[in-house]
């Protein structure tokens, strides 16, 4: 029988309830219990391990400890071009650490989600295609897999955090976790309403954009960022608030 009928014929018994086939339990609850599929992150080993996880996947981990440091940090993102200027998500963290004010110092355009523009401006839909960079905040930081958590309940558009060819994420320590069934209760209704889909969006970021062809040739930023940066903010930096 050759590697094809072979094939075949296991889709067909599978199909048709072939009895030399292992059995599935009816009730999933008789199932012993999944264990730690990977080793356990130690609380403070949080943020090196997401740390490490973002370089895997060509992201680039920053920290700030004072929002003294924020805009050199900008400016070496954006030096390539400030003209096109960026788009902000609703994220509060943002506010609180008043980017807008930092980016007009900058001379970086920037426009926010809602925009609230004249009929005969370009939409903030139209700004995030066209825009050098999207900034937003997260929801949770996943350690496991160096992956970013957002949903349209935080960002609002979520065109902002994959349009642009440069995304932009700040984040808190404390929303560092360690799985992705930590992400996922978070996102429950007992999480509290300000964590409740409510029929809304959420997106895993995991690195850049990548798209390869029938050849396997890697290219990064055809259907998204081509860079994207992690922030780290210091408690210390928002102890003003």
């Amino acid at each position: 029988m050759s590697k094809r009928e072979d094939m075949i014929a296991t889709i067909r018994r599978a199909l048709t309830g072939d009895p030399n086939r292992a059995s599935v339990p009816s009730n999933l609850d008789q199932l012993p219990p999944l264990g730690n599929v990977l080793p356990p992150i130690e609380p403070a080993d949080l943020v090196p391990r997401f740390e490490r996880e973002l370089t895997k996947v060509a992201v680039e981990p920053h920290r700030i400890q004072a929002r003294a440091q924020i805009p050199q940090l900008l400016g070496q993102i954006l030096q390539r071009d400030r003209t096109s200027g960026v788009v902000l998500s609703r994220n509060p963290l943002l506010a609180r650490l008043d980017l807008p004010s930092i980016l007009d110092d900058l001379g970086v355009p920037h426009w926010a989600w809602p925009s609230d523009a004249d009929s005969g401006t370009p939409s903030y839909r139209d700004h995030c295609f066209s825009a050098a960079a999207g900034i937003t905040g997260v929801d949770f930081a996943l350690a496991e897999s160096g992956s970013l958590a957002l949903s349209s309940v935080t960002e609002g558009a979520q065109l902002s955090s994959l349009a642009p060819p440069i995304h932009i994420a700040f984040y808190l320590r404390s929303q560092v976790v360690a799985t992705l069934e930590e992400v996922l209760e978070g996102y429950l209704p007992a999480a509290g309403p300000s964590k409740s889909l409510d029929g809304r969006s959420i997106i895993l970021v995991t690195g850049t954009s990548r798209t390869a062809d029938i050849e396997q040739i890697l290219i990064r930023g055809v259907h998204g960022p081509r860079e994207v940066h992690a922030i780290l903010v210091d408690d210390a930096s928002l102890a003003a608030d």
